[in-house]
């Protein structure tokens, strides 16, 4: 299940619903709804493509590793190794107009948030006394991961959401986070280890993609 903001720590089906797009520069999401505590391999498809698959060990209501479930990743790829990959909703301005898309937090960028909205005294996600999460992304380097998330502290100010904003949440096609991701069960990950360790594409195993993009791992920031 998605945790409340205020529950988390930042620590340890298909994908088709629309993500936000980090850029350069001044960005600009409102969190709403859970935060969606993950952990995720990534493994390689015969086309060299990278298949997402949650880490069941890591517990989402508890967020920590319990072990409850049995780890078949490992099983058949133990040299592979889960990121951090939270996620949630937020609203988002997409080609002009508002929208609810995901956004696959940054690690580094969500402590950061964490420190911030308790020297606030705020919950970044309430949809009153809220506020829009602003920061900076700077590359560093020509490496994908070379790269820096400042907040704009001065920015950070409450906020109401506007009835527009608050249409978006009560509309049909809105889904809470965790409905748009759906937890795997140990014997589903067993049955995609099984398929990709005899050679399946990514292609073919869409279906079991856990709603990260390789961005996530590879941007460390």
């Amino acid at each position: 299940m998605a945790l409340a903001f205020s529950k988390t720590n930042g620590t340890a089906q298909k994908n088709s619903h629309e993500a936000f797009v980090y850029k350069d520069g001044e960005n600009t999401f409102r969190l709403v709804g859970g935060i969606l505590p993950r952990y995720v391999y990534w493994l390689k498809g015969t086309n060299n493509k990278d298949i997402p698959v949650e880490c069941l060990a890591f517990s989402r209501d508890k967020e920590k590793f319990d072990n409850k479930e049995h780890d078949y990743v490992q099983e058949y790829f133990p040299e592979s190794k889960c990121a951090w990959s939270y996620s949630a909703n937020c609203i988002a301005t997409v080609d002009g107009k508002k929208k609810v898309v995901v956004v696959n937090l940054k690690k580094k960028l969500f402590a950061s948030l964490c420190s911030a909205a308790e020297d606030l005294g705020l919950d970044p996600t309430d949809p009153d006394n809220g506020f829009d999460v602003v920061f900076k992304r700077v590359k560093t380097g020509a490496l994908a991961w070379n790269v820096e998330y400042t907040l704009s502290q001065l920015k950070l100010k409450k906020r109401a959401l506007s009835e527009e904003e608050k249409a978006l949440l009560t509309s049909e096609d809105y889904l809470d986070i965790d409905k748009k991701f759906i937890r795997q069960t140990p014997e589903e990950v067993k049955s995609l280890m099984e398929r990709l360790s005899k050679g399946a594409s990514a292609e073919t195993e869409a279906e079991d993609t856990s709603g990260v993009d390789a961005e996530a791992v590879s941007d460390l920031g």
